[in-house]
């Protein structure tokens, strides 16, 4: 065989090998948009995908996460007056998980803020949220000791719960709101997060005879 034959030989050999290798072609993955909490997901298009990306945050999860640091700072001043008036340990234990949550999901909703240029919260906002606390529960449950004040702590911070689940529906309830994929991922949490703490105080409540 020539040398320019044995060229020709050695390139289709090398073409087959390659094509022989060759992975193949990997499917295009289905796009999902999850719905809101008790509605089903939809597959979207890939140039609905495109759209959804650059979906802006709304004046309405601005607010959300406003008034929703302002909520939980009422939770933590709840639970700060808990240390000195509660003999339950379940209590303390209940009242460090809130702790510890809501003082992190306020660090993160403060950082969602900062990075799109907005203020951390509204103090025009405090007594228009659902759930909130008016001056005098919060002197009432202050004035408490012992199983006094572990019945209204735990009734107290029910309502205030039950207000925080009000404010998500508000927020998926909202045209255009929810669409941020951070801002549907929190508040999705908040709402498991604060219904599983309802269904433990209810529980609580149950065994001081409430």
């Amino acid at each position: 065989m020539s040398i320019e034959g044995g060229r020709v030989a050695t390139l289709w050999l090398v073409l087959a090998v390659g094509s022989a290798c060759r992975a193949p072609e990997t499917p295009r993955p289905t796009i999902v948009q999850p719905g809101p909490p008790g509605e089903p997901s939809r597959t979207v298009t890939a140039s609905e995908a495109v759209e959804l990306a650059r979906t802006r945050t709304s004046p309405a999860d601005v607010r959300f996460m406003q008034r929703m640091i302002e909520h939980h700072a009422q939770a933590l001043e709840m639970t700060a007056l808990l240390r000195e008036r509660t003999a339950r340990e379940e209590m303390r234990l209940l009242a460090r998980r809130i702790e510890l949550s809501q003082a992190d999901e306020i660090r993160l909703m403060g950082t969602w803020l900062k990075t799109r240029g907005q203020e951390p919260a509204n103090e025009h906002t405090h007594h228009e949220m659902p759930g909130m606390l008016a001056a005098e529960e919060m002197m009432h449950l202050a004035q408490s000791r012992g199983d006094a004040f572990d019945v209204l702590f735990l009734e107290l911070m029910i309502k205030h719960h039950d207000g925080a689940l009000t404010m998500v529906s508000e927020l998926f309830g909202s045209p255009g709101a929810g669409q941020d994929p951070e801002i549907f991922s929190f508040a999705s949490d908040v709402e498991a997060d604060q219904r599983m703490e309802i269904m433990r105080m209810s529980a609580m409540l149950t065994e001081l005879g409430k």
